[in-house]
């Protein structure tokens, strides 16, 4: 009760932080601010038990038979300590942007639920209580979706959103009815010693990924994601970007790592593919979107991608006994997984701010507000360089580690893993410089040039306290790069009893140096190359103000040689986007362009007319959506039956399930 008792008294504050003060607007100092204690405990609870035996709770609710479980480990407090930190940034932010909430009252309710629903998710040990923590977290967050219900972006968003969460739902409970077996054992004790027949483990593996890859945005379940993250407050998006869709993996670690015990090797190489095509689909979305919030949340899909490539990794070198690899794999993993926390948090708050001040997410209207907005855009410029994982930030320390363990052992014995790996290395690496085209112009397009619109040009810094979360998150990033090795010694006891092994000690190297697995093969030192960094930047400024000339010149901007100064003639983000849209636009997303010239004496504007499709969602949920249609219109005829009918019906089907339990037994 040392760890467990705190964690579950935050997750009970949360709960009725909703339920007490949620309904009342002037709560919001309230419900955020306790939010953000109870956070910040559970951050300090998970910390404490990345190194601490497991402990174990069990409260008279839930099943009759069996209560609910609740357990506290090594893995379980590295993911609760991501929801104490991502929920502690998004509270701080709340505090300050809720002030321009249109409709407070429909968000408050919910938001403390949510960071509740997460909270049980990790601390559940038995089926019950995860489905029923897993099912407050999707409802709870589809409501922070709809607050402003109004537009009809907002209702599509969450009608999508809430047909993947009961998706998502449903296939779990189905993984656990067949984990539980015959027998019934929905504790996770009594699943981890079940030891499943092989058909049945790789049954509930596939249902595992199905139903936390949905919620995680794994392609092609990932449709959600950028109708829902834009939709939601900045705040809340934050939440589901930076949090939930690590709750979604933790809940695969759990499911696949844990419970059915040593994965086939063939189970890794269908993760791996879908890492892979996820990382590069989402950046290239990210890459093509003209709104900011919907460029992050494609982002999103892209890390959660890079995860599951290593933890598929991981994967495959447990299968094949390699501990040292699938413990780099894994660790590296887990890893990203905090810095995604950070940095996504990071640049959704910088959302919020820019939305905050120039009412408008449209990048097309944005552009000069690192003059309007300095602080903002030092925090932006952070978050970019981190998510471009540009060294010495957290970015490429994690994915650095990454291509480390695709290097490590490219030969291993199984066909379709000495295949998956070159692949997904090169995957992440053509995502990772797809990332970095992607941040570079978002920054360029958003903070550089000139004002695209008078909102822009007249706008003004956000409110202190939403400037102190986007600073603090920012140094979060910058120490996470400079210090890797901490937090990689952190993460060994959550690595060890799922990889069969660690990571060298790296506190004990000269000068902070990160070694995967031994010197021979590589190192990395973030505190050097971030000290490199400063000092040739600052030689170089020193060099420029020595010996460069003094006198000011003034002139005007190139434009391409015509003397225009309007903002529109500079270059814009679908233009700066127009070469990838080209290259690859054309291939994934069917992207046409039509220029529309007028004749000669025409007074109309010329203009280009791009279109651009979802290959997911033309191909399979379209036709899925006529399938049910059609079916849905075939049933109607069943509620005008009679009742001698419906009792054929009803005989017929109790023979079935006859003849099921029979051949079962």
């Amino acid at each position: 009760m040392a760890l467990i008792g705190p964690a579950f008294g935050s997750f009970a504050l949360l709960a009725a932080l909703g339920v007490v003060l949620g309904r009342h607007a002037a709560g919001r100092w309230l419900v955020y601010g306790g939010s953000l204690l109870a956070c910040l405990l559970l951050l300090a609870t998970g910390i404490g038990a990345l190194d601490a035996p497991p402990e174990t709770l069990v409260l008279p609710v839930g099943l009759p038979w069996t209560g609910a479980h609740l357990r506290l480990d090594p893995l379980s407090g590295a993911f609760l300590a991501l929801i104490g930190i991502g929920g502690a940034g998004a509270s701080l932010f709340a505090v300050g942007y809720g002030r321009d909430e249109h409709a407070p009252q429909r968000v408050l309710p919910f938001y403390p639920a949510f960071l509740a629903g997460m909270t049980l998710v990790v601390l559940a040990d038995d089926a019950f209580s995860f489905l029923f923590a897993w099912e407050l977290m999707s409802l709870a967050s589809w409501a922070l979706v709809m607050a402003d219900h109004r537009p009809d972006a907002t209702a599509r968003a969450g009608y999508v959103y809430l047909l993947m969460a009961t998706f998502s739902g449903m296939t779990l409970l189905l993984a656990f009815g067949l984990l539980a077996g015959t027998g019934g054992g929905y504790a996770f004790a009594q699943m981890r010693a079940a030891q499943p027949a092989p058909f049945i483990a790789g049954l509930a593996f596939a249902l595992a990924l199905i139903g936390t890859g949905a919620k995680a945005g794994l392609v092609p379940l990932q449709v959600w994601l950028p109708l829902a993250h834009p939709a939601a407050p900045s705040h809340v998006s934050a939440l589901m970007s930076g949090v939930m869709t690590k709750v979604a993996i933790y809940g695969f670690l759990r499911i696949v790592l844990d419970l059915l015990g040593a994965a086939a090797w063939w189970q890794a190489v269908v993760v791996l593919a879908l890492g892979g095509i996820t990382a590069v689909f989402g950046v290239l979305q990210a890459v093509m979107e003209r709104d900011l919030k919907r460029l992050l949340a494609c982002s999103t899909i892209e890390n959660v991608g890079i995860v599951f490539v290593a933890i598929g990794l991981a994967m495959a070198f447990r299968a094949n006994g390699i501990a040292g690899g699938a413990a780099l794999a894994l660790t590296a993993a887990l890893f990203h997984c905090l810095n995604h926390t950070l940095f996504k948090s990071l640049l959704f708050q910088v959302s919020g701010a820019v939305l905050v001040a120039t009412g408008t997410r449209d990048l097309e209207r944005l552009g000069g507000l690192i003059h309007r907005l300095p602080v903002t855009a030092i925090a932006a410029l952070v978050g970019c360089a981190a998510i471009a994982a540009l060294p010495p930030l957290n970015g490429f320390a994690s994915e650095w580690l990454i291509f480390q363990a695709v290097l490590l052992r490219p030969d291993l014995p199984q066909w379709g893993l000495k295949l998956m790996l070159p692949v997904d290395g090169a995957l992440l690496a053509l995502a990772a410089a797809l990332a970095a085209a992607c941040f570079v112009r978002a920054y360029g397009i958003v903070f550089l040039g000139r004002p695209r619109s008078e909102a822009a040009a007249v706008a003004q810094e956000v409110d202190p306290v939403s400037r102190a979360a986007m600073l603090i998150f920012a140094a979060l990033c910058a120490l996470a790069g400079l210090f890797p090795g901490v937090v990689i010694d952190a993460l060994a006891p959550v690595v060890q009893p799922f990889a069969g092994g660690r990571m060298p000690v790296q506190l004990g190297e000269d000068w902070l140096t990160v070694v995967p697995v031994d010197a021979a093969r590589g190192t990395y030192n973030g505190l050097l190359v971030g000290v490199f960094i400063l000092g040739s930047a600052a030689l170089a400024a020193a060099a420029v103000h020595r010996l460069g000339s003094r006198a000011v010149r003034r002139g005007p901007a190139w434009d391409c040689g015509f003397p225009d100064p309007r903002p529109i003639t500079q270059y814009g983000g679908d233009s700066f986007a127009q070469p990838l849209r080209r290259v690859f636009g054309s291939v994934v997303f069917q992207t046409q362009e039509q220029v529309d010239m007028p004749r000669p004496g025409e007074m109309r504007a010329a203009a280009i007319v791009k279109s651009i499709r979802d290959p997911v969602w033309d191909l399979l949920y379209v036709p899925l959506g006529g399938f049910v249609a059609r079916l849905s219109d075939r049933m109607n005829g069943l509620q005008f039956l009679t009742i001698r009918r419906y009792l054929g019906f009803v005989f017929a089907m109790l023979i079935v399930l006859l003849l099921a339990l029979t051949v079962t037994q």
